[in-house]
């Protein structure tokens, strides 16, 4: 009865389960005393490490911020020296061409000016070689005309300008009479 009277009380004390629970709770307790300072900066070492890294990614992120923003600064600069350098390229053609034109202008010019003037010596080339030809017609048209020769030279000369004279007054009459 006796066990069925220890079995029926709950709150009795089992002194040799104590005794060992007692050695076992000392045993541990002396175990995490002596083992909680390591314990505690274990933990502390990890936090700041959870800490640091933590700090770090959010240095790494600013950076990494910082120089995407220098980036875009970098890029943003990069198309206006693309756009200056466009601008310049084009006034530099516009210029070019300018330069161009007119040099091919004062060319034309010169040409023009140049064919003018070789027109003008060839015209007064020609005048001179009909009025050659023309002053020895009229001589010998005027020695038939008159039986007599015209060796002077003077005489020659008079006759000339005066055929001359004569004949270019009819042309001036007859391009006025054009014109009207």
């Amino acid at each position: 009865m006796i066990l069925a009277a220890e079995q029926g009380n709950v709150l009795r004390i089992h002194w040799d389960e104590f005794t060992f629970g007692l050695i076992a709770f000392l045993l541990i307790f002396g175990v995490v005393t002596k083992m909680w300072p390591k314990i505690t900066s274990a933990l502390d070492e990890r936090a700041n490490q959870i800490e640091g890294g933590i700090e770090r990614a959010r240095k790494a992120e600013a950076e990494a911020e910082e120089v995407r923003e220098q980036y875009r600064l970098k890029l943003e600069e990069a198309h206006r020296q693309y756009a200056q350098e466009v601008e310049k390229a084009k006034e530099q053609r516009a210029a070019i061409i300018a330069e161009a034109r007119e040099e091919a202008q004062t060319e034309a010019n010169r040409i023009i000016e140049n064919g003018h003037a070789q027109l003008e010596a060839d015209r007064q080339q020609a005048l001179a070689q009909l009025r050659a030809e023309i002053g020895t017609l009229s001589t010998d048209l005027a020695e038939r005309i008159v039986g007599e020769t015209l060796d002077d030279d003077a005489a020659q000369n008079r006759v000339i300008d005066r055929f001359l004279d004569e004949l270019e007054q009819g042309e001036g009459t007859r391009q006025q009479a054009e014109v009207r």
